[in-house]
């Protein structure tokens, strides 16, 4: 290949920030692009861009990544810019008010789109009063409230070497990778890793949640709570998620749009996180087809609690996924990206081989066990962004 894409990969999300810190984690991922004691915020984004590469970052619930794409070629000098980053960012007083508005800009961005709208209701409804149910980007309350020192402190507590990845895929050998970074790796702060909170996952029944808003669909999210990354039915969950909504072939996409045309985007995915997960089902349509909808999302998760896929299904739907993998190995960002969740993860690589051979085995038994485990009333939460007015007759609606 003539690429290589490199990420330094930090053990850290919003799920370790307390509501005092809601939205720090984002909010550093911010500052180490706002300049350095070395280079300017243009001059960073210069030193990767003049060579045809890119750089950016993401913050999630549980990591943070400062990634770059360029030329083999220029590997030191992109490798150089991301330790400069991490390493010597000057979080200057006025810069981080400036990008508090910057982020808060983003917040605003985000409540003009009800499809995202919901899905952070979901979480809060999911998650109550736990930092997994809160914003990545925190609040407008809690950035105001954010101090330099206060975020300084975060950083040295949190980001430290021990939690630190630096993964390199694409036209690069182990060793050079070790000798370039030999000159910053004494550099990382060392410190134990601080825990955050545990999820909580007590819910007694269903769960209704509605946000009235004027607007020309109605935005729902289907939720249940589900399974860890360290859980062994993980992978019976994939395989279940691609039959359901995966694809244009699943089965949601199917009977919703396809068959009845009630609406335009309909898909499903589950998150899998240290010690809990989940699985939604999401769909966009207008009100006025609401109740149809619901009634068919809640006959086919009956159905497959009910009757295992049959063998051509389960063929098709492992195909895909495997498929899916060989195709985005392709890319040494794909590369890049698996090696680093899977060392954040499970503090070790996991090959492609190997999960390809365990989806490979996965059951028709064990897709409708894990449909049972997880599509269980008392588990069940629906929220939407809507013109409705009330949810008291949807109520009836979600009932498994």
């Amino acid at each position: 290949m003539a690429s290589v894409s490199l990420g330094l990969w930090i053990g850290v999300g919003s799920r370790c920030e307390s509501e005092e810190l809601s939205g720090a984690s984002h909010l550093i991922e911010h500052m180490l692009f706002k300049g350095t004691r070395r280079r300017s915020a243009s001059e960073i984004s210069q030193a990767v861009e003049s060579h045809g590469g890119y750089l950016n970052a993401f913050t999630s619930e549980d990591m943070t990544c400062f990634h770059a794409k360029a030329s083999h070629e220029y590997f030191r000098e992109v490798l150089d810019v991301l330790m400069d980053m991490f390493l010597h960012s000057r979080f200057t007083p006025e810069d981080i008010n400036k990008e508090r508005e910057v982020i808060k800009e983003e917040m605003a961005m985000y409540l003009d789109e009800p499809q995202h709208q919901v899905q952070e209701l979901l979480n809060a409804t999911l998650w109550p009063d736990h930092p997994l149910g809160r914003p990545i980007t925190g609040s407008s309350r809690s950035l105001d409230g954010i101090t330099r020192p206060m975020l300084l402190a975060y950083l040295r507590r949190r980001y430290l070497a021990d939690s630190a990845f630096l993964v390199a895929a694409g036209c690069i050998s182990h060793r050079q990778v070790l000798r370039a970074i030999s000159g910053y790796a004494s550099r990382f702060p060392a410190g134990d890793i601080l825990p955050f909170a545990p999820a909580i996952n007590a819910q007694n029944g269903p769960t209704v949640r509605l946000l009235t808003k004027k607007s020309e669909q109605t935005q729902i999210a289907l939720g249940f709570r589900g399974c860890s990354r360290h859980d062994p039915r993980r992978h019976a969950v994939r395989v279940l998620n691609t039959i359901l909504g995966e694809n244009m072939s699943s089965r949601l996409f199917q009977v919703v749009r396809e068959d009845r045309g009630l609406a335009y985007s309909i898909y499903s995915s589950p998150s899998f996180f240290a010690d809990t997960g989940d699985f939604v089902i999401s769909a966009g349509l207008d009100t006025d087809k609401l109740p149809s909808t619901l009634k068919l999302i809640m006959a086919e998760l009956k159905r497959i609690k009910e009757k295992p896929p049959g063998i051509s299904e389960l063929r098709r739907a492992i195909d895909y996924f495997v498929g899916q993998i060989n195709v985005n190995l392709e890319g040494t960002e794909y590369q890049m990206n698996w090696l680093g969740e899977q060392l954040l993860g499970y503090g070790r690589t996991i090959s492609p081989a190997q999960v390809k051979r365990r989806l490979k085995a996965v059951t028709a038994g064990e897709i409708r066990a894990a449909a049972r485990d997880l599509f269980r009333p008392e588990r069940l939460n629906l929220t939407l962004v809507s013109p409705l007015k009330t949810d008291r007759h949807l109520r009836g609606l979600v009932r498994l």
